[in-house]
């Protein structure tokens, strides 16, 4: 069972943007929409599994075909094809399910233009389909969090138990840049998970990594403490941190996984700084 978990292949028989993994996180089944085939992102984070130095295979996508890869998908979690191959036959019947559709992918979901459509898509299946408890969870750096267009997908998600897990790793300008290496500063992803987080309750997504053979330092983790008492002080909603390190293979070999006591360490700065729920993986 434990190497279902650590199994993140973006890839399901044949189809080009819709795949499934047994996630950790969610605790069974979630179904990853791939909107960035290309690859395009507009963060390059030094931990990322995706080689962008290898062209990608598929430049765009199909929105009728990402529809019927997602209903192909769903009927054979319904029927229980999906659970004859692996990893998912290591599932016990009892953790069987699909607990949420996630915008994910290949690069930033909100990139998309036509994101929105594709919510749509999503929690039309997740209707037709009797997913009542399921979640429609986007997984953003929130770099266009403050989108008209993303605002208004944004609350499409909340009508249909909708999610968001915003990436934060750093406190710091400068660890944001070491680590994330966008153009888009750190003040204004803070300010943009603020307005989301003023809506709805949001969760927070940190990756805490080596950086050749060294753990973040001290003080940048109680900057990422001040930086969440700062959204929470302001009216941002919070109802979970996810704490976490590197899980799959990164693209550049300087960044390497944290050891399960660093991690816990961090996780023990962040409970006595931040009244928030914290989930350790």
């Amino acid at each position: 069972m434990a190497a279902a978990w650590r199994l993140h292949g973006r890839q399901w028989k044949d189809n080009h943007y819709v795949y499934a993994v047994v996630s950790r996180r969610s605790r069974g089944i979630s179904i990853g929409l791939n909107l960035n085939p290309d690859k395009a992102c507009n963060f390059d984070c030094i931990y990322c599994q995706v080689n962008r130095r290898v062209p990608a295979s598929i430049r765009y996508v199909n929105l009728k075909r990402l529809a019927e890869e997602l209903d192909t998908i769903l009927r054979a979690e319904r029927d229980g094809s999906l659970y004859q191959d692996p990893p998912f036959n290591a599932l016990p019947v009892a953790e069987r399910g699909v607990r949420d559709i996630a915008f994910s992918g290949d690069g930033e979901p909100t990139g998309f233009r036509r994101f929105g459509e594709v919510v749509r898509v999503a929690a039309s299946a997740r209707l037709r389909f009797g997913l009542n408890s399921a979640k429609l969870i986007l997984l953003t750096n929130a770099t266009n969090l403050d989108k008209p267009a993303v605002r208004a997908a944004l609350e499409e998600m909340d009508q249909n138990n909708g999610e968001i897990w915003a990436k934060l790793d750093a406190g710091t300008e400068k660890y944001f840049r070491k680590v994330n290496r966008s153009r888009v500063s750190i003040k204004e992803i803070l300010g943009n998970i603020l307005g989301a987080a003023r809506i709805r309750p949001l969760v927070i997504q940190s990756l805490w990594f080596q950086i050749e053979g060294a753990a973040p330092p001290d003080d940048e983790i109680e900057a990422y403490c001040d930086r969440l008492a700062d959204l929470i002080s302001n009216g941002g909603k919070l109802k979970l941190i996810q704490l976490h390190s590197i899980a799959r293979d990164p693209a550049e070999s300087q960044a390497s996984p944290l050891t399960k006591d660093s991690l816990d360490r961090i996780a023990a700065t962040v409970k006595r700084r931040v009244s928030v729920p914290i989930e350790v993986f």
